[in-house]
């Protein structure tokens, strides 16, 4: 059976800017521009308490957090932070799958470090993340990629989730369909109309 562990940085961008400018540190703050057509590229846990999210467009962040802290990208600066990140991935294993800068899928089946845990090595990659780069990292650990990716959201920030084969079946059922890998708004509205709400109900459905 594969062992797949998924790492998904916390705030990526926005935990950076936090990280270099001590200032910025405790305060709702997002990545991006904050004039009439601009859109926020990241958002900090603070600022996702007043529902700011990726995505939004600036003013209506700004709606929802009148005080939101606003500074440019700088990609220069995240990739280099990247490439130190998928570099100890790489002490572990030679099947790194990127999905973005701050986030990969790790097979470590078979591992450079003859580890027989894969709970033990997302342990210890997250905090060899932080101690490089003083951010923190979210893993989820499974038998696959879709279950992996759905762990390491589930805990975040700074978080670890492990879904072990016995538990896979009634992990999934459990889940609400938004929570599937994949499944976006429109998908998850046509969800609805089918009146599958979450993996119990998806799975009562012929395929």
């Amino acid at each position: 059976m594969r062992k797949i562990i998924h790492i998904d940085m916390d705030a990526f961008y926005a935990s950076i800017e936090q990280r270099d400018n001590p200032e910025y540190r405790g305060k709702p703050l997002a990545v991006g521009y904050s004039g009439p057509r601009g859109v926020v590229a990241a958002a900090s846990y603070e600022a996702r308490r007043y529902g700011v999210r990726s995505a939004m467009a600036s003013k209506t962040a700004l709606r929802k957090c009148s005080h939101l802290i606003f500074v440019p990208a700088r990609f220069d600066v995240y990739k280099s932070v990247s490439r130190q990140i998928m570099d100890i991935f790489h002490e572990y294993t030679d099947i790194v799958e990127p999905l973005s800068l701050d986030e990969a899928f790790l097979d470590v089946t078979e591992n450079h470090k003859n580890m027989p845990s894969a709970t033990q090595m997302a342990r210890e990659i997250k905090q060899k993340i932080y101690e490089t780069t003083h951010l923190t990292a979210s893993a989820g650990v499974s038998f696959n990629k879709f279950l992996a990716k759905i762990a390491s959201d589930h805990n975040k920030p700074n978080g670890l989730f492990v879904v072990k084969p016995k538990d896979a079946e009634k992990f999934t059922e459990s889940l609400a369909i938004e929570q599937f890998f994949g499944v976006g708004k429109v998908t998850a509205k046509q969800m609805h109309e089918l009146g599958i709400k979450n993996g119990w109900d998806l799975k009562q459905k012929t395929e």
